[in-house]
């Protein structure tokens, strides 16, 4: 093929590149490596060519880039675009290819690479290489299949292939080429390209030598961290047994410490959500901690401790000191700073247009939560510089006529920005009416020690400059306010009239201040429309003086600080009769604040218009003249000097007053008034003039009119801002929002209207305030508990954090000396109350016999702990109330002196066996009862004394046991049954000798009731115990001794049981249910699930059935079935242990049956959360009027009742304590609802105000569990009456008024105990106590009256008043742990997380040990699910694409693999996703066999390699052999 022929064929060259690159088998099979590496993205979809003929469109062409510069210059066409990435993850390549234009040769490379799925792979992905090696397990090598693994850093070519077989060590070159994307070495992001390692930098480069610097920062410079050194010295002699050597904080790198001495390194970890951790190092190797490596190294005489990092939480490196010598710890690491200085953006520009400035700030960072943080943190390192502001200019643009400067707000809360300073407002112009008052501001900066100096204008112009200028006092000057014009004082002719005239001021206060010279006058002359026919002495006078003094009264002026004239009263009227005059002092005075007196000033000190000091007066009209002789010469010289003064007359007639309009509306709705204005008009001009030319006394009266009558519209009305909700770190003001409208005008109050009838914006109701950072503050945590149940000597602890509430309303955890104060106690003394007594075992007693077989009792004494924390032994009266342990050992001190060989006996248990569950094999003893589960397999032993167990015999029904297939008779005397069914039903009956037991097996589900047989065959013994008939046969029968069907009903109800607990959990085990439901109902039936027999005592069970005289289906059976139910559930280790086999020498050892391991999974009695016991039908057959159900159930009465008992019975260990609520609220008990010693509760005479939601709630130490039931009660109306069986009395209701209730009593109520709840008991291991009180009450419920104890005694005993609890031992040292820390850990699963918490040992009085002191017990988890928002993602996967083969062994097909949100569908990384295997990207298709008859291709490229003539090579030929068949 010439060069210019493949010119167009460059890109597909690179297929036979790949394609070339096989192995050569010794048995002439050619191997391929994967083809997809090479394959470009619109070759996915590629069809083949129907005519060979026709030239293809080049599938490159169609995704060309445009030529650059760079190619037009060559003869090269641009490039394409770039392949599918060689991996999904991990690190691969892809490629980008171009092609040659001209027939000659190109300069340069026809390809390109770069790197891509620069992501992590999931860890269960496998080593790429790896996979490679593996995909040639199924070709032959010599004639063999192996194993490969490979060979990593061949130092001669390490983008070879070489694997090594597994087992037989060999090494084989697979193929002289990886695939693109594997890694040349293993701690390198070196990359093979096309068999060559390719330099990838730590930004995933092609070519970069870019570096991590010992900060882990790529390419950085190392100023991101900074090197820690030290070293520590053990000191022993301080007497502590472990200390700290250096807490090395979260992110921190290149960890090294080395300890030379005899002691032990130990770490512990915290991360920033507070979870805790601890790693002891008990062997070397590497270790995790925090997904964290910990290499760990112990040579002979030191401890090495490496860790490459960068560190997942905080780590605290601590030693443990052993005995010998100090020892000397040296270490080093890189920390980082974690606070640094990060540049703002530039803010706001300080105008919006005509240019301004704007400038940048610089705030401390934290890296580790992403949070802003005080300057302080970022102070402590010295490496920080904070940077300096930058300033630049900006908005540029010439301003348009309605914009201007706005005002933006400061953004640097820590160091203020420069700012403009104003000093204060000078004194306003005036005291009314609108004044301006001004200040200077000048442009000021602040330096960190808060000094502050002026500077230059432009650096404040960020800013908009503040006002110099402002109004002040626009408040209205006070204005004159007429009142009413009083009645005439006359009753006929002219007479006068008075008003009041005020001065009011803008409050509506009567408060002075007015202009004297426009003060309306307050009497005018006013006629009556009636003639005088009276002489003109008799004329009326002044009927009325006393609106006269009124007016004068109010007249009057008050002297304030500002001097002002002050007028003094009116003197008396100059005539008698006729128009005199009257003068008055006016003075300009002021009030001396500091003194509160008066002074006078001159009349030029005081502003505006000095007040008349005279004015006329009219006392009476003249007759004659008689009242000339009155008048002094003073008056006529003052009546003459007004005559030449003035032509009063003239400008009176020239100037007078009108009337010119209205002001505007006092109001803009609602009804308002207005008022008209008066005007001195100018009679001949028509002008108007100063107020003055018109004569004051002629001025109209004032003339108001209504306006604006129509109703306003609603509008918005708020209320005052109530108080801050913090006084620091951001709180809130809230006020009252509403659209009120007045109804009317006159009206006091307002309606309220819907928000959507106020006009918007609505103002707000709520406001940030005092937004700024709070000082740190200590945060004190609730007080743990006590670290001794009982007794003294308690401590309890609590957790006291330094905690700094900032402005953005986070909280930020500072160190503790951040806080001023001293730091609050974080541990106090704790008093419990008095321990109960206890027994508490000492010796063994002395054997029972003086020789022979005896047996020893251990004994016990009653002790009780004291306040000094000592015990002391106390009278065993005290213990009586708790069960005395009891444990018998065998003895023998000598043989005795010619026995007498011992009669055989039979080591009978007086058992029944329950089988709970299904299992291959049971172990069980003669002497009881077993009811059994169809198809198990049964051991039944026969332990015997003094006689050999090869003769024992065996009966079934009283016929001996033989011929039966299933049956088995070991040598040592067992009875093996296997797999029993219905037919082996009976009496089995072990005979030892004289000696003989029975025992009696029943099948679960048979309905055969067992019937005893009419005789017994029993062998001829000589030794006789009874003396039964003697047939003529010589056998001897006797009579049945055991009943048969005795406990069937027992046995039946206890099954009953079972199946409602299993129903709880089947519920329990749904798929919908949640992790708590699940783990919680799990725990509660795991006990019952787990046990494999319920044993009981025969005795027991008899007392049972004797006690129940009313059956076992009535209200008493039910709960003493449940109790017992629980009794042999929480003694499940101790009765499953007879079921299973023990030691044959134990049998011959004692008569007292032990207790053994068993050889099946039984689960020991250990502590349980509680379960409520559920059923679906009601209690029992009580009669109608007194209902019992159970709860759990709804309750619906149609019919009146006397009393309704709702039963709680609840399982747990420790046994839970029973509370009951009613509709979420605690149930509050009275005459009516009264809570039963059992813990069932019972409503007398139930009405509709009882109706609601009544919750049961089991709890104890290990948890609680909950079922509720709703009561519901309906009826007619009507008056109904029923026999109460629960209080001896007559119930009546009216049905009308369903709450109301009545007793009717026929006699005396009797005589009764009453108890209530037992209280939470007195410790939680070690045995304690619980306490009710016990009451003897007398009267009908709700009045009853409390008795002596004694007038009770004839009713029964009485209750007990204590009782144990917690016998569990405690231990000196105990597993603790911390609340469960946020449900933000790492997903595991659809919406699950994990949470943490700190689990630590310590001892029996709180403090932390380590923890190889726990080892001894189960360690608590410190992991568990919980459900969140942050988990709800999950894989997607893409279309599989084109299968790279049609045949063979070697063909593949990748598809794409994200993580994706379940809702949004949006991609995220995959690290979210790991909680669920990640699906394949690639896998293996047509692994079909190509047939060695069959001629036809086995890839898709076949084709290509036709029309690059490749046929002709034998690799490509087999794998093409339809395309090539012709060439």
């Amino acid at each position: 093929m010439t060069r210019g022929g493949c010119a167009w064929t460059a890109g597909l060259i690179l297929v036979a590149v790949c394609l070339e690159a096989a192995v050569r088998a010794n048995d002439g099979d050619a191997v391929f490596i994967r083809e997809f590496t090479l394959i470009r993205r619109d070759h996915l979809a590629e069809e083949p060519f129907q005519d060979a003929s026709q030239k293809p469109e080049d599938p490159v062409q169609s995704s060309r880039t445009a030529r650059s510069e760079e190619d037009r210059d060559t003869l090269w066409d641009a490039w394409g675009s770039w392949s599918e990435c060689s991996r999904t993850c991990g690190g691969g390549a892809s490629y980008s290819l171009r092609r040659c234009l001209s027939s000659k040769t190109c300069e340069g490379q026809n390809i390109k690479y770069r790197t891509c799925s620069n992501v992590d792979c999931p860890p269960d992905a496998g080593d790429f290489r790896a996979q490679q090696c593996s995909a040639h397990a199924d070709v032959r090598y010599q004639g063999q299949y192996h194993e490969w693994l490979p060979v990593y850093n061949d130092p001669e070519n390490p983008c070879a292939l070489k694997c090594k077989a597994k087992g037989s060590g060999l090494v084989v070159e697979l193929a002289p080429k990886v695939l693109d994307g594997t890694r040349c070495y293993t701690e390198s992001l070196d990359m093979c390209i096309s068999g060559v390692c390719q330099i990838v930098g730590c930004d995933h480069d092609l070519g970069s030598t870019a570096k991590d610097d010992n900060c882990g920062i790529c390419g950085g410079d190392g100023s991101s961290c900074r090197l820690v050194r030290g070293h520590y010295k053990t000191q022993h002699a301080s007497g502590k047994t472990e200390d700290t050597i250096v807490v090395i904080p979260f992110k921190s790198r290149h960890v090294r410490l080395v300890l030379k001495g005899p002691d032990h390194l130990y770490v512990e970890s915290k991360t920033l959500d507070g979870v805790k951790g601890e790693l002891v190092f008990d062997k070397a190797g590497q270790f995790h901690l925090e997904n964290t490596t910990l290499d760990f190294q112990k040579p002979s005489d030191k401890e090495i401790l490496r860790i490459t990092g960068p560190l997942g939480a905080d780590f605290t490196i601590k030693v443990l000191f052993s005995s010998g010598a100090d020892s000397l710890v040296q270490y080093i690491y890189y920390q980082p700073i974690i606070h640094r200085w990060r540049e703002t953006d530039f803010f706001p520009c300080s105008v919006t247009c005509g240019g301004g400035y704007q400038l940048t700030s610089a705030e401390c960072y934290d890296l580790r939560s992403g949070r802003v943080v005080v300057d302080q943190y970022c102070h402590y390192y010295p490496e920080n510089v904070k940077p300096k502001p930058k300033l630049q200019e900006c908005n540029m643009e010439p301003c348009l006529a309605s914009d201007g400067y706005k005002q933006i707000m400061p953004y640097d809360l820590y160091h203020p920005l420069p700012r403009w300073e104003s000093s204060p407002w000078t004194a306003c112009s005036t005291s009314c009416g609108g004044g301006i008052q001004s200040r200077s501001v000048s442009c000021v900066e602040e330096d960190m020690q808060g000094v502050i100096t002026t500077t230059e204008e432009w650096k404040c112009l960020y800013s908009t400059k503040t006002a110099i200028l402002q109004p002040c006092n626009t408040f209205d000057c006070p204005v004159w306010l007429a009142q009413e014009w009083s009645p005439c004082t006359v009753t006929c002719g002219h007479g006068l009239r008075y008003r009041v005239v005020l001065c009011i001021d803008h409050r509506g206060l009567h408060a002075g201040g007015c202009n004297p010279s426009t003060k309306p006058h307050i009497k005018e002359e006013c006629l009556v429309t009636v003639p005088c026919y009276k002489s003109i002495d008799t004329l009326p006078v002044e009927a009325k003086p006393v609106w006269h003094k009124q007016a004068i009264e109010l007249e009057e002026t008050t002297v304030t600080e500002e001097p002002s004239f002050i007028p003094g009263p009116w003197q008396t009227c100059s005539r008698t009769c006729g128009t005199g005059t009257q003068r008055r002092t006016v003075k300009c005075q002021v009030l001396l604040s500091f003194s509160q007196t008066v002074a006078d000033l001159p009349d030029d000190e005081c502003e505006g218009v000095k007040p008349a000091t005279s004015q006329l007066c009219y006392l009476t009209p003249c007759s004659g003249l008689s009242g000339k002789g009155k008048e002094s010469k003073e008056e006529e010289e003052e009546e003459e000097r007004e005559e030449e003064e003035g032509e009063m007359p003239e400008r009176e007639e020239l100037h007078d007053w009108e009337y010119d309009g209205f002001t505007e509306c006092s109001e803009i709705c609602g009804g308002g008034v207005q008022e008209a204005v008066i005007i001195c008009l100018n009679k001949q001009t028509r002008q108007t003039v100063d107020h003055s030319l018109c004569i004051s006394s002629r001025r109209p009266l004032q003339l108001l009119q209504d306006c604006k009558t129509q109703p306003c519209p609603p509008r918005w009305e708020t209320g005052a801002w109530s108080s801050c909700s913090a006084t620091c770190g951001v709180g809130l003001m809230s006020r009252t929002v509403a659209c009120a409208k007045q109804p009317s005008r006159n009206s006091n109050r307002t309606e309220i209207w819907r928000d959507e009838d106020c006009l918007n914006p609505k103002p707000s109701p709520i406001q940030a305030c005092n937004r700024f950072d709070c000082p740190p503050m200590w945060d004190t945590r609730d007080w743990g508990q006590c670290s001794r149940s009982c007794g003294s000597g308690g401590i309890q602890k609590r957790q006291v954090l330094c905690k700094q509430r900032l402005a953005d309303g986070s909280v930020l955890e500072m160190p503790d000396t951040f806080c001023p104060s001293k730091m609050p106690q974080n541990q106090q003394s704790c008093t419990k109350q008095e321990c109960p007594p206890q027994w508490v075992t000492t010796d063994w007693s002395q054997c029972s016999v003086t020789c022979g077989s005896g047996v020893q009792r251990l004994q016990t004494i009653c002790r009780k702990q004291g306040e000094d924390g000592g015990y002391f032994t106390i009278d065993p009266e005290n213990c009586s109330m708790m069960a005395q342990p009891t444990r018998i050992r065998p003895c023998s001190l000598r043989l005795c002196d010619n026995p007498v060989k011992p009669n055989p006996t039979i080591l009978a248990q007086r058992k029944v066996y329950i089988q709970w569950r299904k299992g291959k094999k049971l172990h069980l003893v003669v002497g009881g009862y077993a009811y059994l589960f169809p198809w198990t397999t049964v051991v039944l032993r026969c332990p015997t004394r003094h006689f050999r167990k090869g003769q024992i015999q065996w009966l079934k029904d009283g016929k001996p046991l033989t011929g039966l297939p299933h049956f088995s008779i070991t040598s040592l005397g067992y009875v093996k049954i296997q797999q029993v069914r219905a037919s082996d039903a009976g009496v089995y009956t072990c005979v030892a000798g004289s000696a003989q037991e029975h025992f009696v097996l029943q099948i679960i589900g048979s309905k055969q009731k067992l019937s005893a047989p009419e005789t017994r065959h029993l062998p001829q013994e000589k030794p006789k115990v009874r003396q039964p008939e003697e047939t003529s046969g010589g056998e001897k029968f006797e009579e049945l001794p055991i009943t048969l069907n005795r406990y069937d009903n027992i046995v039946e109800r206890l099954l009953e049981l079972k199946g409602s607990l299993q129903n709880d959990k089947d519920v329990a085990d749904k798929p919908h249910s949640s992790e708590k439901n699940r783990s919680t109902l799990e725990d509660n039936t795991s006990e019952l699930s787990s046990l494999f027999v319920l044993t009981a005592d025969t005795h027991r069970l008899d007392k049972l059935i004797h006690n129940l005289s009313g059956g076992l289906r009535g209200p008493q059976g039910e709960q003493v079935m449940a109790q017992l139910l629980k009794e042999l559930t929480m003694k499940q280790g101790e009765t499953n242990e007879s079921t299973l086999h023990p030691p044959e020498s134990v049998e011959s050892s004692t008569q007292v049956p032990l207790l053994h391991k068993p050889n099946v999974v039984v689960h020991p009695s250990r502590p349980r959360s509680p379960v409520i016991i559920q059923r679906s039908r009601k209690v029992g057959a009580a009669p109608s009027s007194d209902l019992v159900v159970n709860v759990g159930v709804p309750i619906l009465l149609q019919k009146l009742i006397s009393s309704l008992e709702v039963r709680c019975e609840a399982l747990g260990n420790p046994e839970p304590s029973l509370i009951w609520k009613k509709n979420g609220k605690d149930l509050q008990y009275n005459r009516r609802m009264v809570l039963l010693p059992s813990g069932s509760l019972r409503i007398l005479s139930p009405s509709k105000a009882d109706e609601g939601l009544y919750s049961c709630t089991a709890r104890n130490l290990l948890g609680s569990s909950s079922l509720s039931s709703w009561l519901q009660i309906t009826g007619s109306k009507g008056r109904n009456c029923v026999q109460s069986n629960v209080m001896g009395a007559t119930v009546c209701t009216d049905r009308g008024n369903s709450s109301r209730s009545e007793l009717c009593h026929g006699q005396a109520c009797p005589l009764r105990w009453r108890v209530d709840a037992w209280s939470p008991c007195s410790v939680s291991c070690g045995g304690g106590s619980q306490t009710r009180s016990v009451r003897c009450l007398k009267g009908p419920e709700g009045t009853s009256m409390e008795m002596g104890g004694q007038h009770c005694l004839g009713t029964g005993k009485r209750p007990s008043s204590t009782r144990l609890c917690n016998q569990l031992a405690c231990a000196r040292s105990r597993w603790a742990s911390t609340r469960w820390g946020p449900c933000n850990g790492r997903c595991v699963g659809s919406g699950l997380a994990t949470q943490h918490r700190h689990v630590y040992c310590q001892d029996t009085n709180g403090t932390k040990i380590p923890y190889r002191m726990c080892s001894g017990f189960q360690r608590p988890s410190s992991l568990k699910n919980c459900s969140t928002e942050a988990c709800a993602f999950l894989w997607r996967v893409g279309p599989w694409t084109q299968c790279t083969a049609t045949c063979g062994r070697h063909g593949f097909q990748s598809r794409q693999v994200t993580c994706s949100n379940r809702r949004t569908g949006k991609a995220t990384v995959e690290r979210y996703c790991t909680w669920r295997p990640r699906p394949p990207s690639w896998q293996r298709c047509n692994l079909l066999s190509c047939g060695r008859g069959d001629c036809r291709d086995s890839t898709r490229y076949c084709e290509k390699v036709r029309q690059l003539e490749l046929c002709p090579l034998p690799q490509f030929k087999s794998r093409c052999c339809h395309s090539c068949r012709n060439t």
